[in-house]
Parts: structure tokens; sequence; C-alpha cells
């Protein structure tokens, strides 16, 4: 399988806790973010080094370096508007920055941060985070 394929202008919160920061590189909506800095967010990744990994949310907006994004974070239940997800499937933050894969596209020596679980098929998707700064063995 591949990242999840979300379309953008259609990723909406539906309930839950949010949080809004600045941008510290260009960001898309629908797309795993990371504490970069004490309000600045950028894209999660597994492949980088293990404060890349520790995810944080999910972007609801997009926007440039230095422009304000408001993410879904930790209990929000959002819609990931163009994904096909499997109801129960747990998903976690992908090697590709910001993106977001099941557990069989987590590469050997790549961290292990889970994001959440899809509550049906067409995206709905509940934010339970749990980082645990190991790499896939």
């Amino acid at each position: 399988m591949a990242d999840l394929s979300i379309t953008a202008a259609s990723v909406v919160l539906v309930s839950g806790p949010t949080f809004q920061a600045t941008a510290g590189e260009a960001i898309t909506a629908g797309q795993a973010v990371y504490n970069s800095a004490a309000t600045t967010v950028k894209k999660a990744q597994t492949d980088g080094t293990s404060a890349e990994a520790a995810a944080t949310g999910i972007a609801l907006n997009g926007g440039g370096t230095g422009q304000p994004i408001v993410c879904a974070g930790e209990g929000a239940r959002v819609t990931l508007a163009g994904a096909t997800t499997a109801a129960g499937v747990i998903y976690y933050v992908s090697n590709g920055a910001g993106g977001i894969c099941p557990i069989g596209d987590i590469g050997s020596a790549d961290y292990v941060s889970a994001l959440g679980y899809a509550t049906d098929t067409a995206g709905a998707f509940t934010i339970r985070i749990t980082n645990t700064g190991q790499v896939l063995a």
C-alpha cells in the first residue's frame, strides 16, 4: 500500500480539540505534523529524527512558511476526504513528509508513530497519537 491519498480541500474537523501554530515549511491540509519549535509545525516523517516522527496532529488547512496553520489534535475526529481507509485499521506517520500510511509501509529503521484509526472506509478518522520513539526492527 501507499500513503493515503487525501483531498486537501475537503479535510474537515468533525469534533474535538484543535491547536494553532505557524508553518515552519509549506504544509497541505491532511498532512501529519509535529512541533518543530514552540509555535511552529512541520510535516512529520518517520525516516528522519525521532523528533520529526513525534506527531502532534493533522493539518486542517494549508499554508506556506510563516502562515497560520490550524491542526486537529489528540482525540479529534476528522474526515480525510478522498482517502480510502479500512475501519478499525491503525494508521501511522509515513516516511514521506506529512504522509499517513498503514503499518506495512513503515520500513525497518523508521520510527514508529501511530497517528490514529479509521472508523469507516471513506476517510473518517480519530486521532490517537502514540509516538514510540523506537525504530521498527
